[in-house]
């Protein structure tokens, strides 16, 4: 199987099926289909920014496929006609990409509009209609309770109003990043001629194939949803405070997504957590559960057994056998449901049957007592009484089953899981989300703000005074290279102390975007970055990629585009996540990166979070092990994925300003756990702190988050990184971040900052403040040693460790292609300006072979976040780039790269790549005084 065949196995098992009245689908041959919606070609692959970001080379999109599979025989027909007038309509109302800009493409798309005429005449000729709704966002801009981001354009509404009033079987499709507003599904404009509904999510490269497939019944929809759909926006408990300016309080708690609605509102379930149809028809039987002791209460084991038989006549399918569990109140207060284990069957053809076993710990059913109600403070707690669980294949449906024959696990006693210590805790009170204790037991509870989280009691100097490690005097170099740890890992320690001041601190920055120490066009260059760490300590450097779904290389360079986060959730099926990225492995290795930045998992707190595509799930445990599965496949070809954003990223408003204010106890049971399940089981090396600021501290200096939560609790002995250009303050005392703090980051136990200028690692080109810091015992040498240690200690795990050791930089050799020069071309002096803009030829002629710096004058306006990328291409291949943020309206000067330029005329273009960038113009400098004939020809 290829790489391309994975993705579309693995898109159109995340496909979910919410409805099918009448098995209105599949489409069968005799169907005639009319597609409505542009999104049927203008099919959204990936959400935008940093996680969509991936050059492939093709992408498939819904009607585009149906018409392959009907010429391919024994599938529905598609309407020509009406897809004539789209195809004509979209050439004079083309896809508005925002100008290519940062965060600039609108939520939604124009539509063309659907007269009631129109769709009277397809109907006259189809049986059946697909209506797509397509949406997008994504990095730096949340969706929007507005008409056109969460909800329906007045145009949508028309067309889907006389779609309906002239089709008796209409089938909704969403095409989007996330979860959307379908409370209007049985509006009475609709009802009763809305028949299906589609959730098809951003499938990748394979999306719009993988749709296709499953609508036609050439695949089986066996998707369940990661998130609850609810019957509208205001329903979900974190909306009131959802994506403030200055932040957001998590007043709802614990109590996110079904573990609210199945506590307090099932009333307003539109399509609960874990449902999903199929074509087959499925049965549970014979579903049981006992107790497998051990020594330890907590250690003990809850085994769910079942049958799961498809008794349908024509389909096959797969399904999914999901376990929840319900804890008594007691004195903390609970969600009556928590999703415990999960496994999807084989596909099953009719009258076939597969037995599951599932089991899970009871240990994974304790509550964390952040204030001591139990009498165990800071303590993960089973608290007594009876334990209940029920089987199913989603969070409400799933139905209660005996334990042994009795109702439950009843714990006569508490049993205490793990005692901690504080950590995390806001700084001031606020009331949270509890059920009215007293209620009966399984029912809806009322609503109790009485509660308040507890705040932070830990004198954090004396915290991290006690835990300052021993630093070593620096001997200077002894011969102990980073090939003889390769050898003898030991040596670790003596390697480190061989290093001053600077060298260490150089390890802690890394470099790009773009840097030419790496693979051309990824993230960052990190490890080795200077000439002595490289030549002397051997160092190598290593390089990390955006992710998550695929390789991002900026340079143009195509790769695989995965589905979706929420995509692969969606499919529940572990060991086909771990199959996909296996191959994003082995395409890691083809293009000689060393980690991808991903997977991304923070919790989906709410629909309207920008980046939810890229997570999976609003789940803490369906989170933690499709992450496993990630890491897991990444490794068997021998990468890392860098877990992220940790933590608490779960708007993208204000994210580099914003303050998430998390009770303790709602982090370490939801926000945080399925990090601590990507460390603790899945094995996971290396982690990426977010933007924001968690409790007053931000992540990239947060000393609890890091040292005390990842590193000391959970054993974490890999490599944290910020993520790019983030702010840091201060340890103790918070207050305002800086770009600068590089000393509180390493403090916080976090190791490599992200990212600073290329070849400005060993100069300290964002002036940092590590040096004042070890001037005034701020920091300490052996903090900073111990940073050092760990970056080291990661590439040893790196691939790039078992390459061999070049050059710190390969130099792009250029030979001629004997283009003849114009006549008339004027010679310059080597080392001259000259003025070129996009669309523009520049031909150069070099009179030897010789290297050449390619240097830019240009400037760019705007916030320094959003990133800009100008390509030189030689000769058609990228040979440069330019890449910004911002240099506040100011012309600057900056070196691209070093060319060898070979004897003979070559052609010059430039490239706007990611729009922004002002170029004034190009020098071509070499030390040899070369004159270079110039022609400007548009």
């Amino acid at each position: 199987m290829t790489f391309s065949e994975k993705c579309l196995e693995c898109a159109q098992e995340g496909i979910v099926l919410l409805r099918n009245e009448g098995k209105m689908l599949p489409l069968v041959s005799a169907d005639r289909v009319g597609v409505f919606g542009r999104a049927q070609k203008d099919w959204y692959r990936s959400g935008t920014g940093s996680g969509g970001s991936v050059h492939c080379d093709y992408s498939t999109n819904l009607v585009d496929s149906l018409l392959e599979l009907e010429n391919e025989g024994g599938s529905a027909a598609v309407d020509r006609n009406l897809l004539a007038l789209y195809e004509s309509w979209l050439v004079d109302n083309p896809f508005d990409n925002g100008g290519n800009l940062w965060a600039a493409e609108p939520y939604c798309q124009k539509e063309m509009d659907i007269s009631k005429s129109l769709a009277d005449s397809v109907a006259c000729r189809s049986n059946k209609a697909l209506f797509v709704i397509g949406r997008n966002t994504g990095e730096d801009k949340d969706y929007r309770d507005e008409d056109g981001s969460y909800r329906l354009t007045a145009q949508e509404r028309s067309n889907l109003k006389a779609v309906c009033e002239a089709f008796e079987s209409v089938c909704v499709v969403f095409n989007t990043s996330g979860i959307v507003d379908a409370g209007w599904l049985d509006d009475v404009d609709f009802k009763g001629h809305i028949k299906a509904v589609v959730y098809a999510w951003e499938g990748g490269q394979e999306g719009g194939r993988a749709v296709a497939r499953v609508l036609a019944g050439k695949a089986y929809p066996s998707g369940k949803l990661s998130c609850s759909v609810a019957r509208a926006l205001a329903d979900y408990p974190s909306s009131p405070w959802f994506a403030g300016k200055d932040g957001s309080v998590y007043r709802e708690d614990i109590f996110v997504g079904y573990r609210y609605f199945m506590t307090f509102a099932r009333d307003r379930i539109l399509f609960p957590f874990g449902f999903g149809l199929s074509y087959a028809d499925f049965e549970l039987e014979s579903p049981r559960a006992h107790f497998e002791p051990a020594s330890d209460m907590a250690d003990s084991k809850i085994v769910i057994c079942a049958r799961v038989r498809n008794r349908g006549k024509l389909y096959k399918g797969k399904e999914v056998l999901q376990v929840y569990y319900e804890s008594p109140q007691g004195k903390l207060g609970k969600s009556v449901r928590s999703l415990s284990a999960f496994a999807k069957t084989e596909a099953l053809a009719p009258g076939q049957s597969q037995d599951l076993e599932l089991s899970f710990f009871i240990r994974d059913m304790a509550s964390y007592d952040e204030s001591g109600l139990t009498g165990n403070e800071s303590c993960f707690v089973l608290e007594k009484g009876l334990y209940t669980f029920y089987v199913g294949t989603d969070s409400l449906s799933a139905a209660p089953v005996l334990l042994d024959g009795r109702k439950g696990l009843a714990l006569e006693c508490d049993v205490v899981v793990e005692r901690l210590e504080q950590a995390l805790a806001p700084a001031e009170a606020f009331p949270v989300l509890r059920p009215r204790i007293g209620g009966n037991e399984g029912a809806l509870y009322e609503k109790d703000w009485s509660h308040t989280a507890r705040t932070n009691a830990v004198d954090m100097t004396s915290r991290i005074r006690n835990r300052l490690p021993r630093g070593d005097a620096p001997v200077g170099f002894q011969g102990i290279t980073f090939d003889s740890l390769k050898d003898d890992p030991s040596l670790l320690p003596r390697f480190i102390a061989q290093m001053d001041v600077r060298e260490l601190s150089t390890i802690l920055r890394g470099e790009g975007m773009l840097s030419d120490k790496v693979t051309r066009g990824i993230a960052a260059a990190f490890g080795g970055v200077s000439e002595r760490l490289h030549s002397v300590f051997r160092m190598p450097c290593a390089g990390c990629a955006d992710g998550p779904s695929g390789i991002r290389m900026d340079t143009g360079k195509e790769a695989h585009l995965m589905p979706s986060g929420t995509s692969l959730a969606c499919s529940w099926n572990l060991p086909l996540v771990q199959e996909l990225y296996a191959f994003e492995g082995q395409e890691l290795f083809e293009n000689g990166i060393d980690a991808l930045l991903g997977p991304g998992m923070n919790i989906q707190r709410n629909p309207l979070g920008g980046r939810n595509f890229e997570y999976f799930s609003e789940d803490p445990l369906l989170s933690g092990l499709m992450a496993c599965a990630e890491l897991s496949g990444l490794r068997t070809k021998g990468f890392h994925g860098v877990i992220k954003h940790f933590a608490t990223n779960n708007q993208e408003t204000a994210r580099r300003e914003g303050n998430s204010v998390v009770s303790e106890r709602a982090l370490r049971e939801i926000y945080l756990k399925p990090f601590e399940i990507a460390v603790r089981q899945g094995g996971a090396q290396a982690v990426m702190t977010s933007y924001n600021s968690l409790n007053g501290h931000w992540a990239a200096s947060n000393y609890d988050l890091v040292n005390m939560v990842l590193r000391r609790e959970w054993g974490f002995g890999g490599l944290v990184m910020t993520d790019w250009w983030a702010c840091m303050n201060d340890c103790v005392t918070g207050g305002e971040p800086t770009v600068k703090n590089t000393a509180a980051m390493i403090r916080s136990g976090n190791n490599v900052y992200m990212v600073v200028d290329n070849d400005g690692a060993e100069e300290n080109v964002f002036g940092d403040n590590i040096d004042s810091s070890l001037a005034s015992s701020a920091l300490t040498v052996g903090e900073l040693q111990k940073s050092a240690s760990q970056v080291v200690s990661f590439l040893l795990t790196c691939a790039v460790s078992r390459r061999k050791l070049g050059p710190l930089k390969d130099i792009p050799v250029f030979i001629s292609r004997n283009i003849q020069l114009p006549p008339g071309s004027v010679i310059v002096e080597d080392g001259k300006q000259f003025p070129i803009r996009e669309g523009e030829v520049v031909y150069i002629d070099s009179p030897c072979d010789a290297c050449y710096s390619i240097r830019g004058e240009f400037k760019k306006d705007g916030d320094d976040l959003s990133q800009s990328v100008l390509h030189v291409l030689i000769d058609g291949d990228v040979a440069a780039s330019f890449q910004c943020r911002t240099t506040m309206g100011s012309f600057i000067w900056a070196v691209a790269a070093r060319v060898q330029i070979g004897k003979g005329q070559h052609e010059i273009r430039i490239q706007d790549a990611k729009p922004g960038i002002i170029l004034k113009g190009l020098t071509f400098s070499s030390g040899e005084k070369n004159p270079v004939s110039l022609g400007f020809f548009k």
